[in-house]
């Protein structure tokens, strides 16, 4: 059965106390996140359930918002996730041709997790940093105005940083 840990379990209390009684529906992005920290990256059905159980709403509502918003992985991701923007400042900058150039490089499309687990490529809606297209967000940082060459080095940054922490 899917259960915070207590440390967990006590940012989840904080988080519904900013709220007035019964709103704590405005509760659940950040829940989500803790959730998806917590369980390995990604939200299972479980995990979705448990998440609305604590809140006090209606499975479907967390289910509508978890399918929402693209930062919410429903599915098992790679330790590295590359969110390539795909909106017009980055598609005319090229974006397209990244999204391509990456999954040649990792022999993957768009929502698909390399065999080792190691990368996930996805696409993003408008991540807001035209002006430095095209971009990707990894983690909670961005990396901008991209190339064939900079995605090469990103990469094996990637890949030399798993050997090193395994």
């Amino acid at each position: 059965m899917i259960k915070f840990s207590e440390e967990k379990l006590k940012q989840v209390e904080k988080i519904i106390a900013r709220y007035p009684e019964g709103k704590q529906k405005s509760a659940l992005l950040p829940v989500l996140h803790l959730a998806q920290q917590e369980f390995g990256g990604w939200l299972s059905p479980e995990t979705m359930d448990y998440v609305a159980s604590l809140l006090g709403l209606l499975t479907i509502e967390v289910y509508e918002v978890a399918t929402f918003y693209s930062m919410y992985n429903l599915k098992p991701v790679g330790k590295y996730v590359f969110e390539v923007c795909q909106t017009g400042p980055c598609i005319t900058r090229g974006s397209d041709d990244i999204i391509k150039y990456i999954g040649e490089r990792l022999g993957i499309k768009p929502g698909e997790t390399t065999p080792d687990g190691l990368f996930t490529l996805k696409t993003a809606e408008c991540l807001g940093a035209c002006g430095y297209a095209p971009m990707m967000q990894m983690g909670k940082g961005f990396k901008e105005h991209l190339t064939k060459e900079k995605v090469d080095e990103i990469i094996e940054e990637c890949r030399r940083s798993a050997a090193i922490n395994n």
